[in-house]
Order: structure tokens, then sequence, then C-alpha cells
């Protein structure tokens, strides 16, 4: 079977969602002029309540509940970030490095309290289990379009991305630029945490510790191979999610290659893709500038 096959591409979507629904998160929250390094954080913060979510209400519905407790902690952590970084303007790379600091020890800590170390044997319901197919699957093909639509064709999305180019021209024509960038934040949180909520409930059925192991900054770099497209950025979660996948189907193969090696594929795939990409002109001009500069 070809590895472009259209069964190969649908078996690779899982993979590739988790990264993928971040990196579309993240595109709006840096078209409006954030960037939220703390995106890692907030996509372990999703998986880990994704796992007390299927505990705390076991059942029929713990999958609902842990996407539920998952993305609600997220957008949590993205408020707080919000605060410092739109309302207070701190710098986003210090905000977004406390906060993946914050996540990784409030995590590890809460986990090895409520269930020692023994993530690996911890088993949750899946979305393949509870459903038979995985729902999120189709949200991820429904999300593109909705994305673009929100994005080109809105004019919520032209004010979002006057915010990310020239902030006073969303303020001239009667917008907020802290309300937007408020509220690109907290659509890149929930995204974040959804991301991380699918890693543990629709990829791998089980929680270990710091287990989005830097999806967080591969989501951040799709934005910029995408250059803030949502297409473009799930294409680039697409292959790498296939180099994920790759991993897997090799070490199943019994290859004599380091499993560390095979697990370096994606992040390499993305500093390739990066490589040739670069920024351009792309990029929103008033990304990452703290709004008391435009005052």
């Amino acid at each position: 079977m070809s590895i472009l096959s259209v069964r190969s591409i649908i078996a690779t979507i899982p993979y590739a969602a988790p990264v993928a629904f971040a990196g579309l998160g993240e595109s709006i929250g840096q078209l409006s002029g954030l960037i939220n390094v703390g995106l890692e954080g907030m996509m372990l913060t999703g998986a880990y309540f994704a796992l007390v979510g299927t505990t705390l209400f076991p059942g029929h519905f713990a999958v609902e509940a842990g996407f539920a407790c998952g993305t609600i902690a997220a957008v949590l952590l993205a408020v707080i970030s919000a605060i410092f970084t739109v309302w207070l303007n701190a710098d986003q790379v210090v905000v977004g490095t406390a906060v993946n600091l914050l996540a990784l020890g409030l995590t590890t800590t809460l986990f090895r309290d409520h269930y020692g170390q023994s993530g690996s044997l911890i088993s949750l319901p899946s979305l393949h289990r509870t459903f038979g197919f995985d729902a999120l699957t189709i949200a991820f093909l429904l999300l593109l379009p909705m994305s673009w639509f929100l994005v080109y064709r809105t004019g919520w999305g032209l004010a979002i991305r006057a915010a990310g180019d020239y902030p006073p021209a969303a303020e001239s024509a009667g917008f907020s630029v802290r309300r937007l960038r408020t509220g690109a934040a907290l659509i890149g949180g929930f995204m974040a945490g959804l991301g991380g909520a699918y890693l543990v409930l629709g990829t791998t059925a089980t929680f270990t510790e710091n287990m989005t192991a830097g999806r967080g900054f591969l989501a951040i770099a799709l934005v910029t191979f995408g250059r803030w497209k949502p297409s473009w950025i799930a294409l680039a979660a697409l292959f790498l999610g296939l180099l994920d996948s790759l991993q897997y189907q090799l070490q199943a193969t019994g290859i004599h290659i380091s499993a560390y090696l095979l697990q370096s594929l994606p992040y390499l795939g993305a500093l390739i893709v990066l490589s040739i990409a670069g920024t351009g002109s792309f990029a929103p001009k008033s990304l990452g500038i703290p709004l008391k500069s435009h005052e």
C-alpha cells in the first residue's frame, strides 16, 4: 500500500490531531498579535485533567467528562496567561515559559500524589472503544473550513488580523484590541486543551508525566511553516503525524535503530520544514509586541 494512500493518510490523523488542534488555535492567537509559548503547558494540563475527568466521572460519559475537564483546565491557564500578557503587558515569552514550568510542576505533583508513578499501568476509555469511531477525526476535518471562514470571511476575523498587524487600526474601527486578543488567547487555550485531551483519550488511552513531549512547541512551529493558514497548518500537522506514526511502525518491525532516534523523527521533520520555509513576510507585524508599545 502506498504511504500516501487515502487510508494511510486517515490513519495518520490520530497522530496529527493533537498538534493540529493546538496549531489551529495558536494561529488565531498569533494573528491577533500573541505568541503563546505556554502552549506546551496548556496541552499538558489538558492531558492530565482529561485523566482526572475520566476517573471522577466513570461510566458512559467518561470520555466526554475527560474532554470537558481537559479543555476547561487549559482555558483557565489561558486566562492567567492573558491577564499577564494582554492586560498587564508582560513579556509574552517570559509568561509562556512560566506557564510551561507551572503546568509541568503542577501535573507531575498531582499525578504522583493521586496515581503514584504507575501512569503506564492506567488504562483509560478512548474515543474508539466508546463510540466505535474517532469522533474528533470528523471534528478535525470540520475545523479546517470553519477556521478559514472565521478568520477570513467574518468581521471578527478581520478585526483579529488588524489587531495583529496594526492595533491602532482595529481601535479606530471601534474594536478593543485587548478584548480581541483575550478572546483569541482563550480560543488558543481551548484548542490546546482539546489537543492534550485527545492525546490521552484518542491516541494513547493512558497518561504519563510530561507526555506531550514538546508537541506544544511543534504546534508553534507548524503555525510558522503553515504561513498562518489553516489548510497549510493541517497539512504540516499531517506530515509530522506521518513521521510520528512511522516511528511506531518501524519499532514494530524490529528494525535495529535506536528508539530515541525514531522518536526524534517528528522534531527533525519540523526542523527541516522550518529551515526551508522560514518566517518571511507572512508573520503579523505586531506579533509578540505588547499593546502598550502602540499606545
